[in-house]
């Protein structure tokens, strides 16, 4: 991972990782960074679960934890305030984290803080691999004005649908142009570990999880797959992708 690497192909890692420490996979996104930055690492989508963990984005309210500090304890559960946007959510056994750590700046950049107009494109694009993902699968899933997220139609055949959300997505992008944290899709999540937080700072928003549109929408190769494929078709990436979590561990140096 130290050598430079060839651009000539835009190629992107996938790895999938298994479950990992919130902070150890936050210093490893750290560390990818900075070697694809210096050319030295290939983009690279990382993808893993976390055990029980609430994060607070840079625009999150402390006020939307909902539990006190026994709470937390009694049900092991971490409390991380980090470097992306967005409000508090959830990470947790059940659900499908992907890290995109893409260099996003033009050839010619020169540093400093990326349009708006390229950040919220990475986001929509982001929203844009999950739909399509799910609808591989078989779910039909939308993105919905002012609301960052992937979402799923509980009712059609009401006049006001509702909509609950099955993806949550917050984001950096420093100063070189690489991105970090990335999305979180519901697969089965325990549904209590919601009830402690107003998800994203949204008063009354449901949150749903995969399983209970289709069944078995564990961590299988079915659901990693269409994500990988989705990816690269979206981010016009050709997809390198390792389902092994001992080979990425090694690779990317996450041993013990």
């Amino acid at each position: 991972m130290e050598t430079s690497v060839d651009t000539s192909v835009k190629r992107c890692e996938a790895w999938w990782l298994g479950r990992v420490a919130y902070h150890k996979a936050w210093q490893l996104q750290n560390r990818l960074a900075d070697l694809i930055a210096a050319g030295k690492q290939l983009p690279t989508l990382l993808l893993l679960e976390h055990p029980p963990t609430y994060t607070i984005g840079r625009m999150g309210n402390r006020d939307h934890l909902l539990l006190d500090d026994q709470r937390l304890a009694e049900r092991n559960l971490t409390v991380v305030e980090v470097d992306r946007g967005g409000d508090i959510t959830y990470h947790g056994p059940g659900q499908l984290v992907g890290y995109p750590i893409l260099p996003l700046a033009p050839v010619d950049w020169q540093g400093g803080v990326l349009g708006k107009a390229d950040f919220v494109g990475y986001l929509r694009r982001l929203e844009a691999c999950l739909i399509d993902a799910l609808g591989q699968l078989g779910v039909r899933a939308i993105r919905r004005d002012g609301l960052t997220g992937v979402w799923v139609e509980e009712n059609r055949e009401e006049d006001a649908p509702a909509y609950a959300k099955v993806a949550s997505i917050g984001v950096k992008i420093d100063s070189r142009g690489i991105t970090r944290h990335g999305f979180a899709l519901n697969l089965a999540t325990d549904m209590e570990y919601w009830e402690g937080i107003v998800p994203c700072g949204l008063e009354g928003v449901r949150m749903t999880n995969l399983v209970d549109y289709i069944a078995g929408a564990t961590h299988s190769m079915a659901v990693l797959d269409a994500i990988v494929e989705a990816f690269g078709r979206v981010m016009g990436y050709e997809m390198v992708f390792s389902k092994e979590p001992e080979a990425g561990w090694q690779r990317l140096g996450l041993s013990e």
